[in-house]
């Protein structure tokens, strides 16, 4: 495990400290939780990007072709 340094604006630390407490971890805990989450966010950004790039039009248009055009069931409607 590694140390690091961090300098956050009081407003900031108060809040992270509140929001802890509420939770019941540690501060150390809930900003490890935080930054694992933005690292999830960005990674299934690039995952998402690669895939789009990799996207065929007319694989798609095919695949749409296939949908059978009827209304949704009951149930189904918002």
């Amino acid at each position: 495990m590694s140390t690091l340094s961090l300098r956050l604006p009081d407003s900031i630390h108060e809040r992270v400290k509140d929001f802890a407490h509420k939770e019941g971890i540690s501060i150390n805990q809930f900003i490890a939780s935080a930054v694992n989450e933005k690292i999830s966010a960005f990674a299934t950004k690039d995952y998402l990007e690669r895939r789009a790039g990799s996207a065929d039009i007319n694989k798609f248009e095919k695949a749409l072709s296939q949908i059978p055009d009827v209304e949704p069931e009951e149930y189904d409607k918002l």
